[in-house]
């Protein structure tokens, strides 16, 4: 049950959260290989050549090609310090922002549906299976490039139809459906490693490598375009779809007898997340732990029902994520070390730490 205590860790997850986020975002504007102080970079981000002239702005976000098809006009030189941040830095912070957004969401449905804590989108195979689908298409097919979130979408839902129907028993059970995206998990990762070897071109394996790892570098206003409609979906869905996730909490036989209609709940429930995971892989690649650690931890401070929740992962989730691609800029600059290194390490003592602290985890 909802308490004022959790109404103000709520307060307080929200607000730590947005100071990390800010802290994190001056990091990402001001490091790297051209040097600025802060006051250069916010000099830069709120440039009045750029804000005090739509059309420059819109070439900015929107790209050259859709700039001409309407007709902007060619804008003056902007400085040097202003087209490092608009162009390379802050499009970067983000897609990080939003890759947060969707993977604390996508766990955080995920770990209701099952109702087990230690369950994300890769635990599920979902990101495997939308790492599966890019894999194919950045090695074997680069033309479709352009449709990378659908993809990745579909290489996910497919994934998660496979867990669904081997879990599949006269129904499903969180356990059954656990086991079976363990199995679907690692049969996709097994492929993802042979299609390297069907890649000729050895650069085309070295950034295929560099995504399966989990990386922001090089995020563009391109990868901002691609993922920013389907985090509008997920937060939108996410959100309606919270009392159902309250009532899935409570087990398949209270759901029932509340009148839910558990198993096509859960695949609709499951939807969402597919969304939200495989509009993050196609932006980001493969960054584990976020949807595992950041569900937990909130929950864990502001109560499980799923409103309160959900709220919190919203500024968690891009906290934990743009902190820790803020770190590796930080320890590794000037070289581009992928976040899902960083996360991967924080997931492991994270683990560590719930096998210290209790005898039973997985259950809700």
């Amino acid at each position: 049950m909802p308490t004022k205590r959790h109404a103000g860790a709520l307060i307080g997850v929200l607000a730590v959260s947005a100071a990390i986020i800010a802290l994190a975002a001056l990091v990402q504007v001001t490091a790297g290989s051209y040097g600025m102080t802060w006051r250069q970079a916010f000099g830069a981000l709120f440039d009045g050549n750029v804000w005090g002239r739509p059309e420059v702005l819109l070439r900015l976000i929107l790209g050259e090609s859709a700039a001409h098809s309407l007709g902007l006009h060619e804008a003056e030189p902007l400085a040097t310090t202003t087209l490092i941040v608009w162009n390379v830095r802050l499009p970067r912070v983000l897609a990080g922002l939003m890759v947060g957004i969707n993977l604390a969401f996508s766990g955080s449905i995920l770990q209701a549906i099952t109702r087990n804590e230690l369950a994300s989108p890769y635990l599920l195979g979902v990101s495997s299976g939308a790492g599966l689908a890019i894999l194919i298409v950045l090695v074997i097919t680069p033309a479709l490039g352009p449709f990378l979130p659908m993809i990745a979408m579909a290489g996910g839902a497919a994934a998660f139809l496979i867990v669904y129907l081997i879990a599949w028993n006269h129904g499903t059970s969180p356990v059954r459906l656990v086991l079976a995206g363990v199995i679907v998990a690692a049969i996709a990762g097994s492929l993802q490693t042979g299609i390297f070897f069907l890649a000729k071109d050895l650069s085309v394996v070295q950034n295929a490598l560099a995504w399966t790892a989990g990386s922001l570098t090089g995020a563009g206003w391109e990868q901002v375009r691609l993922i920013a409609p389907w985090t509008l979906v997920t937060i939108v869905l996410g959100f309606s779809g919270a009392r159902y996730l309250d009532v899935l909490s409570l087990g398949d036989p209270a759901a029932k007898a509340l009148g839910q209609p558990v198993e096509r709940t859960r695949f609709l429930l499951a939807g969402i997340a597919i969304i939200a995971a495989g509009s993050s892989v196609a932006v980001a690649g493969l960054v584990g732990f976020v949807g595992l650690i950041v569900p937990h931890v909130v929950r864990g401070m502001v109560g499980s029902l799923h409103r309160r929740l959900l709220t919190g992962c919203l500024l968690a989730g891009p906290a934990l994520l743009m902190s820790a691609d803020a770190t590796a800029r930080l320890l590794f600059n000037p070289v581009q070390v992928p976040v899902g290194i960083v996360t991967g390490l924080l997931g492991g003592v994270f683990f560590l730490y719930l096998m210290r602290r209790r005898r039973e985890i997985g259950k809700l």
